[in-house]
């Protein structure tokens, strides 16, 4: 499968490299829901025109999507062209970054509810980019990583994998 999708909602591994309509039936058949992932970004492993009406959701704002104005607008589009509900992701692999993006379900706390309310378009998408200032962070702090490795030295500020 080219591109990215987030199941939600499952108990068993969707194994990987599979077409897109295998993993989606494999993650129904899981009883999970399945979300395109900034299907418009670049540089992002885009599903692009793979996301389809047998999505669950699509992810219309990805907080680390670029460029953002672009990639949210585009996914809007998209998600209303297929009358899909929205989802927003902040796409965080690297702990301050968490939180730039999210999705308010309207409820209650346990994931079945969770999951019914995404499929039924009780979500709302909010999130902003993340700044480049964290971004650079990011990066540095995963040169600094590698180079601690190579050194056999171990970090405690490094990103999330």
């Amino acid at each position: 499968m080219k591109g990215h999708m987030v199941a939600l909602n499952i108990q068993e591994p969707i194994p990987k490299k599979l077409g897109v309509e295998e993993t989606l039936d494999r993650i129904h058949e899981a009883g999970g829901i399945a979300i395109a992932c900034h299907p418009t970004a670049f540089f992002k492993g885009s599903i692009g025109k793979h996301a389809n009406e047998r999505f669950d959701a699509i992810e219309v704002i990805n907080a680390s999507a670029f460029p953002f104005n672009y990639s949210v607008k585009h996914s809007l589009q998209f998600a209303s062209k297929l009358k899909m509900p929205q989802v927003a992701g902040t796409d965080a692999h690297y702990g301050p970054q968490i939180g730039y993006a999210y999705t308010s379900v309207n409820a209650d706390a346990n994931a079945d509810d969770v999951a019914k309310a995404i499929c039924k378009g009780l979500s709302q998408p909010f999130g902003r980019a993340i700044p480049w200032t964290l971004r650079l962070r990011k990066e540095f702090a995963m040169l600094k990583r590698r180079i601690s490795s190579s050194s056999g030295k171990q970090e405690s500020d490094s990103p999330i994998r």
